[in-house]
């Protein structure tokens, strides 16, 4: 079955902060920095203002025709988000918002393209995993940028993702063990040059 994908647009919102939330629940990085009450409703808020206020204004976000899936992608220069805003994410992080800050030391030792784009996040609900989604909304953001010659980088905090990213050109440039947290390994996918 062919995955069709298409840009997302602000009433796709609620959608697919519920769809990212399904999709992270478990995950290493997000039950490590996200509190555990609420752990759903949080990671559903977190992603809305990450794709309200990072991806739609300044990046591109794609969502599937059945709502299952979405990727995100932002530009290097994106501004950060204002004080009521960042108030937000702490709020939603909870008690260990402390945990970021204790990481941003450790990752900012990885090596970083300062010109590359960020892969913000993709994730596919539960119930559609497997289907080859996941790598369709990849492979959408992608050609996008190919287009225009940008780069990309990632961080994952699961070794099972990294073969799906080396499928569409990423390499491993980084690997950390997090003080007392998961492991993250960074990736790297150079720019495509057209003639």
């Amino acid at each position: 079955m062919e995955n069709s994908v298409r840009p997302m647009r602000a009433g796709d919102l609620d959608r697919a902060a519920a769809v990212l939330a399904d999709a992270f629940t478990g995950y290493p990085w997000t039950d490590w920095c996200v509190a555990a009450d609420a752990h759903t409703e949080r990671l559903a808020g977190l992603q809305r203002i990450y794709l309200e206020h990072l991806a739609l204004p300044y990046g591109a976000a794609d969502i599937d025709a059945t709502g299952s899936g979405v990727a995100a992608f932002v530009p290097p220069d994106v501004p950060e988000p204002d004080e009521s805003v960042v108030s937000r994410i702490v709020e939603l992080h909870g008690d260990r918002v402390g945990r970021l800050a204790e990481a941003e030391d450790q990752l900012s030792r990885l090596p970083a393209d300062p010109d590359a784009w960020t892969l913000a996040t993709v994730g596919v609900a539960r119930a559609g995993q497997g289907a080859g989604l996941g790598g369709a909304l990849l492979a959408t953001g992608l050609e996008e940028l190919d287009r225009h010659s940008r780069a990309c980088s990632l961080d994952t905090s699961t070794d099972r993702n990294l073969a799906l990213y080396e499928r569409h050109g990423f390499v491993v440039t980084g690997h950390v063990a997090l003080d007392g947290g998961p492991q993250v390994w960074r990736m790297h996918r150079r720019a495509a040059h057209r003639a």
